[in-house]
């Protein structure tokens, strides 16, 4: 709906009468759906974004147009039907002597504010909020609009603006786009509403599962199947089974992870996808399966009688429960490395209703499962793959060390997280683990069950050290200094100290169990261009390190609409945070520095 922009001099000197004569005039322009000339509806001036970060959370993103500003305090939410009142949080502004109004905050740009309901929105009742703005055109024609008011309705995890057209109904969702984004400069926006939108999301998600398939967190357990179907001699049914079984191990484990996180969200708990490898006690048991599965690729020690049962290490007997524990191990690998590749899906999901939230997860999986899924139903495919032969004992062999990469560098992590007493614990843990599969394989015909039993003993001992690193103390915070790449760490304080001191700030939200925040560091960050980037524009570098969990960067995630790393958000002065892609190349961070929002 559009509105007529009053005069300046009016809404200062008479504001009755220019109440009066706004609603005279209004309905007359919103017939024609025109303004004075030269200016925008308000509509278009203000435009609004509106999504739904938690049951209690909803970000409110204005995109203001060139020319015109926003007034800081003339921004009201309140709620209706007699419904708690929220608290609205907004950034500060940019300071603005009015000639009327005195010493103001405006926003210029862009701008954000966040509404922490009373009471969580619940999918069964509706909750209604009543949104007002007012801001002016500071070019001729110098003119103020009156105030404007939007009532959205959160409903069903839903944000829509009511009284609207179906389609612009629903607030859109700001979210970055991952892969859609790196070769873009910004965000993506997707409407997380109806049918359409909803089959657009579990597309989305088959997608990302496919392309997950390529990432290098993926390719030891991948090395796996790749063995095993090139092993598989078996009828065309048994491939199908062995299909199904490997995926229904995928679909189950990416619903469990999906509940766990949006349950725990719900309760109100600072997390976020990628969680599990945030805590120690997975880290170490990871990096002990990677060892056993490698230690069985090298010949040390034979699980089964297949060459297709290196997945039966997990679950311990031959056939399809290998293949679904396969599937189970690939998912708790590779969930960390969707973010970058699922931000839309995946942002979508954390704000939809639980029922079409865990369907994102399960198409999540389903497109993880999709190349061994079709090999197994499509003969034409298993009949390209490789017949067996010498050759397989020497690849199987050569995909051991994949195995025993993943290995070190989870022992890398867990050193990050908890220090070198951790990766004390972990590598006696890894001593007795390799003895008790030695022994094992030692003893596996011995008739009388002592001998085995040593070996299962040998096993138990090797779980003591994943105790003790849980009872760990949690490492001491490093103190605020300068790093070698010229960072600071990130804090909410500091980030609101810098932007009150009008410091344009870059923000690297990282962790190291992340590959794609590594390789962007290395690939854009850690080189010159981005240094020179950073002095030119006199801006601050500030890392937040999400490799332990962090509550204050989990809420910074959720703020910039991102479930997981990485995230790169500028904050220039006076504007709101610009989210850049999470595969940015070198000159989109020098235009975002640079305020360039081409």
């Amino acid at each position: 709906m559009s509105a007529v922009a009053m005069p300046r001099t009016l809404r200062a000197r008479w504001p009755l009468l220019g109440a009066l004569l706004a609603g005279a005039v209004v309905p007359s322009l919103h017939a024609k759906d025109t303004g004075p000339p030269g200016l925008l509806p308000v509509e278009q001036a203000f435009a609004l974004d509106a999504r739904l970060q938690s049951p209690t959370r909803l970000r409110l993103h204005w995109r203001v147009a060139d020319d015109y500003y926003l007034y800081r305090e003339r921004i009201h939410v309140r709620a209706l039907d007699d419904a708690p009142a929220p608290e609205l949080r907004l950034p500060p502004g940019v300071a603005k002597d009015d000639p009327y109004l005195g010493p103001v905050e405006v926003y210029r740009g862009e701008a954000s504010a966040e509404v922490v309901l009373a009471a969580p929105a619940a999918p069964a009742t509706a909750t209604r909020l009543r949104v007002v703005v007012q801001g002016c055109h500071e070019v001729e024609p110098l003119v103020c609009y009156p105030p404007h008011a939007t009532v959205l309705r959160i409903d069903g995890g839903l944000v829509r603006v009511e009284g609207a057209p179906d389609a612009g109904a629903t607030a859109t969702v700001a979210v970055d786009a991952g892969v859609a984004g790196a070769t873009g400069s910004g965000t993506a926006a997707a409407a997380a509403t109806g049918a359409p939108a909803v089959a657009a999301l579990l597309l989305s998600a088959v997608l990302g599962g496919l392309l997950l398939n390529l990432m290098p967190c993926v390719l030891p357990v991948l090395s796996l199947k790749v063995l095993s179907l090139a092993g598989s001699g078996g009828s065309p049914r048994h491939a199908r089974h062995r299909a199904l079984a490997y995926t229904a191990g995928v679909l189950l484990a990416f619903a469990a992870l999906g509940a766990i996180v949006l349950a725990l969200r719900g309760a109100g708990l600072a997390v976020g996808w990628g969680f599990q490898l945030q805590q120690p006690v997975v880290v170490a048991f990871l990096a002990w399966v990677m060892l056993a599965l490698g230690l069985s690729l090298s010949g040390v020690v034979l699980i089964g009688t297949r060459l297709g049962g290196a997945g039966q290490a997990l679950a311990g007997r031959d056939g399809l429960g290998g293949d679904f524990s396969t599937g189970v191990l690939a998912v708790v690998v590779a969930s960390p490395c969707t973010a970058p590749f699922m931000g839309v899906a995946l942002a979508a999901a954390f704000a939809l209703p639980v029922a079409a939230a865990l369907g994102v997860f399960l198409a999540l999986g389903l497109g993880l499962a999709l190349p061994f899924l079709l090999a197994g139903f499509v003969p034409a495919l298993a009949t390209r793959l490789p017949r067996p032969g010498p050759w397989m004992e020497t690849l199987k062999q050569a995909l051991a060390f994949p195995l025993y990469a993943t290995s070190a560098w989870l022992a890398w992590v867990l050193v990050r997280q908890h220090g070198s007493e951790a990766l004390g614990w972990l590598l006696a843990g890894m001593l007795w683990l390799a003895l008790a599969l030695w022994a094992s394989e030692r003893l596996r015909h011995v008739g009388n069950g002592g001998p085995r039993l040593a070996a299962l003993l040998l096993a138990l001992v090797a779980a003591w050290p994943l105790y003790r690193i849980h009872a760990l103390p949690t490492a001491a915070p490093e103190p605020a200094r300068q790093a070698a790449d010229g960072s600071l760490p990130y804090s909410a304080q500091a980030l609101a100290r810098l932007r009150a001191d009008g410091r344009t700030v870059f923000v690297n939200m990282t962790a190291d169990w992340c590959v794609t925040c590594k390789a962007n560091e290395r690939r854009v960050f850690a080189r010159a261009p981005f240094r020179t980037a950073l002095h030119r524009s006199g801006a601050v570098y500030l890392k937040g390190d999400w490799t332990r969990m962090d509550p204050e960067i989990t809420a910074f995630l959720r703020e910039h609409g991102a479930v997981g790393v990485p995230l790169y958000v500028v904050f220039r002065p006076g504007g709101a945070g610009r989210v850049l892609s999470t595969v940015p190349t070198e000159a989109q961070v020098e235009a975002a520095l640079q305020g360039d929002a081409s």
